[in-house]
């Protein structure tokens, strides 16, 4: 199994910009499809991004469609979430996780998780 460890999160401003990464060990996720989940107090964990094993494919939620992207750098073992124009309402505990897959079928199935970094989000 993967471990991943989140980090990077902070309390920033309303239409700030973060980036938080999730470095992996115990194995190369280079085969990998790898992903950023979050989640608010009192609501349900939900998708973020997710991106294919060579990043050539990008996947996001529609609330962060244009101002999130997410990356990887396979000979790092990382992955990011750069986030721009942070909304109180991006406001959660961000996850990185990780799936096997020879294809994408959706959010679903990530078997691996990190532990979660923090990200605030004032007014």
């Amino acid at each position: 199994q993967v471990q991943l460890a989140e980090s990077g999160g902070a309390l920033v401003q309303a239409g700030g910009s973060l980036r938080v990464s999730c470095k992996a060990s115990g194995r190369t996720i280079s085969l990998y499809y790898m992903g950023w989940f979050r989640q608010a107090p009192g609501k349900d964990r939900e998708f973020v991004a997710a991106i294919s094993w060579n990043g050539g494919s990008t996947y996001y939620e529609d609330s962060v469609q244009g101002r999130f992207t997410i990356s990887r750098d396979n000979a790092k073992n990382t992955v990011y979430l750069q986030m721009n124009s942070l909304k109180v309402e991006d406001t959660a505990l961000y996850y990185c996780a990780a799936k096997s897959a020879v294809g994408w079928t959706g959010p679903q199935n990530f078997h691996s998780w990190g532990q979660g970094t923090q990200v605030t989000v004032s007014s």
